[in-house]
């Protein structure tokens, strides 16, 4: 086989459709735009979110309080969700993806004091609320900050 013998498969390759080349073609004239309006004028089109000169969703609704774009939101697990570790082990959000407890941790992790921890283990989290820190501590375990 040789380089000039190659050609797309049979059928995948369409002619290129060209609009507005006469009656013939099944779409002359007005090119598939209908009779006047702002879609059939050239450069006619309206900005994202535009509704007509109706008031837009977003300004209607309700806006309160304060969101921050720049946040970066932990993921949260509880205590009972530890004890599928074993003693002696350290518990990074590395290993709790491993474990399939996290199926994604971009920013870190929080660990809440829902449930008992029975295992005596290292929790390296990025925050914990203090029910959860005393309750890894009551268990022999230590909470790091990291």
């Amino acid at each position: 086989m040789k380089l000039s013998e190659l050609s797309p498969a049979e059928g995948s390759v369409r002619p290129a459709y060209r609009k507005g080349r006469g009656a013939g073609s099944g779409n002359g004239k007005t090119g598939g735009r209908g009779h006047k309006g702002q879609k059939a004028r050239s450069g006619g089109k309206v900005r994202v979110g535009f509704e007509g000169g109706q008031m837009p969703l977003a300004r209607r609704v309700p806006k309160r309080g304060f969101n921050n774009i720049f946040a970066k939101p932990l993921e949260i697990i509880n205590l009972s969700a530890l004890n599928a570790f074993q003693d002696g082990d350290t518990v990074t959000a590395e290993s709790l993806l491993e474990k399939g407890i996290l199926s994604k941790c971009e920013y870190g992790f929080k660990v809440l004091g829902s449930g008992k921890v029975s295992r005596k283990i290292t929790v390296k989290a990025n925050a914990f609320s203090a029910s959860a820190k005393e309750a890894i501590e009551a268990a022999g375990g230590k909470a790091e900050v990291k």
